[in-house]
């Protein structure tokens, strides 16, 4: 029997579903008897990766930065952002080695996972083909308004916020197993996440007022600070449904393992959205899309976020007014 070690972007869709997929995939193309240990990963202010971590047959990582530990065999993501050091991207152009896929084109490291275990090893997905196509609208922000996207009505949305913002430590590696077998409708049926859905649907309105209340949305960009209350999941549409005119937001928020500064654009309002905000969040030891990027830091240090916050809006408005 194969033992995995499978890491993943812990409280994200897409880094479940990922999951989920090379799960399936691992087992029915490799080994029906593999035993997987499931990491769920953080960004945060310190390196990643820990001594010891990549301790299976097999060591997988998906949806994450890149790590250049020998022992790693098989590595999927879609970040403009992979790598922590250039170092680390040279050593992945130099040896990137059979089963290391990086392609920052991709919407979700869900999709590259499915072309790439469907072309190259002929998996074949179409059981999955309902998580694909959610993993790829989720993290690829491709809802057709924001409203559909802050509605939460379909089976995908309402997972994707339980696997976001469930007070429950470990809640995604427990998903993962169910979500590579099961349909999006029965999972949100599951106890394990029925228990949350309701009051999670229930804190998600009330948010929708506190941003609604917090924001200052002006010069083109949204900035709002929640980082005194438990808001790190927040749907990060909401902004765009109430001031749908601006182009980008920034906000502070927090929770036990990091404060965190989000910066996002308006998928409905493109056509002056010339900032690539990876580029932004990697002068402050950040990453992401060039649509979407955050910045880890530690959780105590909630004043240096809410600096670096002030100066990434006032960065962004003042392109707005050129």
């Amino acid at each position: 029997m194969t033992r995995v070690r499978l890491c993943f972007h812990d409280r994200c869709f897409d880094g479940t579903a990922s999951s989920a997929l090379f799960y399936r995939f691992y087992r029915e193309r490799f080994d029906a008897q593999a035993q997987f240990e499931l990491t769920g990963m953080t960004h945060r202010a310190v390196q990643p990766w820990t001594d010891g971590l990549f301790d299976g047959d097999e060591n997988v990582i998906v949806d994450f930065k890149y790590s250049n530990s020998p022992k790693v065999t098989w590595w999927f993501d879609h970040h403009q952002s992979a790598f922590l050091t250039p170092s680390d991207a040279e050593n992945f152009r130099k040896h990137p080695g059979p089963n290391m896929f990086y392609e920052p084109d991709y919407k979700s490291c869900t999709k590259l996972i499915a072309d790439v275990s469907t072309e190259k090893f002929g998996f074949d997905t179409k059981p999955l083909e309902d998580l694909i196509y959610w993993g790829d609208i989720i993290d690829g922000a491709q809802y057709p308004t924001p409203e559909a996207a802050v509605a939460l009505e379909e089976p995908a949305t309402q997972l994707a916020l339980v696997i976001e913002a469930a007070p429950e430590n470990g809640l995604p590696a427990k998903i993962i197993p169910e979500l590579a077998y099961r349909p999006l409708s029965e999972m949100v049926r599951l106890p394990m996440v029925a228990k949350h859905l309701e009051p999670l649907l229930d804190r998600h309105r009330k948010s929708i007022e506190i941003l609604r209340e917090r924001a200052d949305a002006r010069d083109g960009v949204i900035f709002f600070d929640v980082s005194d209350l438990d808001l790190e999941g927040y749907n990060k549409f909401i902004p765009y449904l109430l001031y749908p005119a601006c182009i980008y937001s920034v906000s502070v928020s927090a929770s036990a393992v990091r404060a965190k500064v989000s910066l996002g654009t308006n998928p409905w309002n493109l056509a002056n959205a010339d900032a690539n905000l990876a580029s932004l969040a990697e002068k402050f030891g950040g990453g992401g899309h060039a649509r979407v990027s955050a910045i880890s830091f530690d959780p105590h240090d909630i004043p240096r976020a809410k600096e670096v916050a002030r100066e990434l809006v006032a960065d962004l408005r003042g392109r707005w007014r050129k």
